[in-house]
């Protein structure tokens, strides 16, 4: 496997992840003014251990998806070991969904702690070729660590929202003054949860490139994952809406976003299949000319 290391990825997470510390200091102090910087630092650091080290599990709950051992799912099994090799990974953990949404993500705070799932879903629908271009889409995500950096910019975020959402229970009754304390860190949480949203999509939406062309640099085939993208595009539309609302949450994470509208495609983590079986198809030709 040729492997080329992606300075423009790099430099965008870098980025990211300065830009998001920065907003989350700023974050911080105009929050300690209102609700103490004491409790803000022991929640805000609370949470921020738990998504670290527990991001993995949580997003597997989230899916209803269970770890897999080999005797369950020998040739799922199989090929990501194969792809790990062939990607100098360690192996990852190997999870299934109980679903019948075609995809899959990949999981985990490093290269030694990860974890790739797919879904029933996706096993029905690809081919052992298709299947092999996702697998390797993922290793990919996690040979390059955007997993890990997704996970921690998403936290920011998931905290600001919250405080959005649920503020307002905390406006202080009577007190004006308490109440409008409240108010200023549900606009100050606003602002940060926008910020920290356009920035995780920018980078979400780039890493996805990398990842289509690391899985291809793996397998060789980007015509296979070429063909998977469109696959798992076309199958979406015959998926009730009920199981792509529970899963939704997910879409940073997956190989193909659950998204509908023009509001859905204009918010979209990830750029569009049609330009990414486009940039796939071009990679092919150049494979076959070099």
């Amino acid at each position: 496997m040729e492997w080329k290391s992606d300075w423009g990825l790099r430099g965008r997470m870098f980025l990211t992840m300065f830009l998001l510390f920065a907003l989350y200091i700023v974050f911080v102090a105009v929050l300690s003014r209102f609700m103490g910087l004491f409790g803000i630092v022991l929640v805000m650091g609370a949470f921020s251990f738990a998504q670290l080290f527990f991001s993995d599990r949580l997003a597997l709950y989230s899916m209803g998806a269970r770890r897999v051992d080999e005797d369950e799912y020998p040739r799922l099994h199989a090929t990501v070991g194969r792809l790990s090799q062939q990607a100098d990974l360690p192996k990852p953990d190997v999870a299934v969904a109980d679903s019948r949404v075609p995809n899959a993500f990949a999981t985990g705070r490093s290269q030694k702690n990860s974890t790739v799932c797919v879904t029933d879903g996706l096993l029905g629908t690809l081919d052992d070729d298709e299947l092999e271009g996702v697998l390797a889409h993922e290793l990919a995500h996690v040979k390059n660590r955007d997993v890990m950096v997704m996970t921690i910019a998403s936290f920011l975020s998931t905290i600001a929202f919250v405080i959005v959402r649920w503020g307002w229970l905390f406006g202080g009754g009577r007190n004006r003054q308490g109440g409008g304390g409240v108010v200023v860190a549900i606009a100050v949480s606003l602002l940060v949860w926008i910020v920290s949203f356009l920035l995780i999509r920018a980078l979400s939406r780039y890493r996805e490139y990398a990842a289509d062309r690391g899985g291809a640099a793996i397998t060789g085939k980007p015509s296979a994952l070429a063909s998977a993208l469109l696959k798992i595009s076309g199958r979406m539309e015959n998926v009730p809406d009920r199981d792509l609302r529970e899963q939704s949450e997910m879409n940073a994470f997956f190989i193909i976003p659950i998204k509908s509208g023009f509001v859905g495609k204009l918010f979209s983590t990830h750029p569009s299949t049609e330009k990414r079986v486009e940039r796939l198809r071009e990679l092919e030709h150049e494979m076959e000319t070099a």
